[in-house]
């Protein structure tokens, strides 16, 4: 940004959170966000480009990967606040890298071997193990109980057939955790019974013997690639199942992962401001700068403080989830809340750049890509109203 415009007010930890462990942990991933993940989406994201890996071992080094892993692993041994409150500084620069956090933290290490899962959170926490989460299907996304890739018992191996849909970053990870059925629900058990979530380990940039993938063609959440997943015979070891929790599992993940989501549209809603602020300023029209207009002015006032009402709302439900409240009413409010917020946010964006925004010479239009997806992914904001409205409201009995 020229020297002689406003700069924009950047977010603090605020006083009912502060630490200085916070306040420098932020100030670290705010420096690499702007100064090292900005201009490599800047030069990658029109081109679908995939995150560099000398980028990712630059976060391990900083301890991006290891945000939640216990110190006695090699991680930071910090909660979900710091975990959100990083990915909504990295997602501000590009939300594929507040993004490809959520794969490591521990994931895809649960396995039975207590010395083998040391060795799997150590690799973990200093971005060695960095994974894919395999959940969805092409018939199976919201109602994730309909999940029907099989696996099958065969000695001391699963085999694996079936298909799974929007995979990101699989083809590059260390491992893949999928969600299979090992066996039917039987008369009077929930449809979610007989699901399990076993370990693909695989060598980054290939797929085992028994799996194959297609790339999706996406118009954003460029960084890593999504794909289209079949399973055809993979086998993978009997130990490699995950150990806790099941399907109950997944769904305390998938809590985590909705305030992470409404942390990453805060960065990208985030993004648009700034970059507003800056761009009013510049742009000039009847002989003055177009910030000085009110219709403008309030446009950008209202985008200002949805943004600080979204990040206030997710940090309240990260403590809430540090102090280990049972949060999945409020997980869905925040991530319907600030993924929607996002999307209009970064819309307002583009207005405000006039002609400008709709095209790739302003980062306006990237936030909106981004942002819109957030209201699609870990749940659709339909989803979301309905999560709160079956908690608020119970429907009735009928018969």
């Amino acid at each position: 940004m020229d020297d002689d415009l406003l700069p924009p007010p950047l977010p603090e930890v605020p006083p009912q959170y502060r630490t200085d462990a916070r306040v420098a942990l932020q100030a670290a991933a705010r420096r690499f966000a702007m100064h090292r993940v900005l201009p490599v989406a800047n030069e990658l994201d029109p081109r679908k480009g995939e995150i560099p890996r000398s980028l990712l071992a630059e976060m391990g080094e900083l301890g991006f990967f290891g945000i939640t892993v216990g110190t006695e692993y090699g991680g930071l041994g910090l909660g979900a606040y710091e975990y959100f409150m990083v990915a909504e500084e990295l997602a501000r620069a590009w939300m594929s890298v507040g993004s490809i956090i959520a794969r490591a933290q521990g994931a895809g290490t649960g396995v039975g071997d207590a010395q083998r899962r040391a060795e799997l959170l150590a690799r973990s926490a200093r971005g060695e193990w960095i994974g894919a989460i395999a959940l969805s299907e092409p018939d199976a996304g919201s109602d994730l109980a309909a999940v029907s890739t099989r696996a099958d018992r065969d000695g001391d191996d699963f085999v694996l057939t079936g298909r799974k849909r929007w995979i990101g970053n699989a083809k590059a990870a260390d491992f893949i955790q999928v969600l299979v059925r090992t066996a039917d629900p039987q008369p009077g058990e929930k449809r979610s019974a007989g699901l399990a979530t076993l370990l693909v380990e695989k060598e980054p940039g290939t797929f085992p013997a028994g799996l194959t993938g297609s790339p999706i063609d996406k118009i954003g959440y460029h960084g890593f690639v999504t794909w289209d997943l079949e399973f055809d015979g993979l086998r993978v070891p009997a130990a490699n199942e995950i150990t806790a929790g099941g399907f109950a599992e997944t769904q305390r993940w998938l809590t985590i992962a909705r305030v992470h989501t409404a942390a990453r549209a805060v960065g990208l809603a985030r993004a648009a401001v700034e970059d507003c602020i800056g761009y009013l300023q510049q742009r000039r029209q009847f002989e003055r700068p177009i910030g000085d207009f009110q219709a403008v002015r309030f446009t950008l006032a209202r985008m200002a403080a949805r943004v600080e009402q979204a990040r206030a709302f997710y940090q309240h439900v990260a403590h809430l989830i540090d102090l280990g409240e049972p949060c999945g009413r409020e997980a869905a409010m925040v991530k319907l809340l600030a993924t929607e917020m996002a999307a209009e946010v970064t819309g307002d964006g583009i207005q405000l750049h006039g002609g400008n925004g709709y095209t790739t010479e302003h980062q306006v239009e990237r936030h909106w890509r981004d942002a819109r997806l957030t209201t699609i992914f870990e749940g659709t904001s339909e989803i979301q109203a309905k999560m709160i409205a079956d908690r608020l409201l119970p429907r009735s009995e009928i018969g």
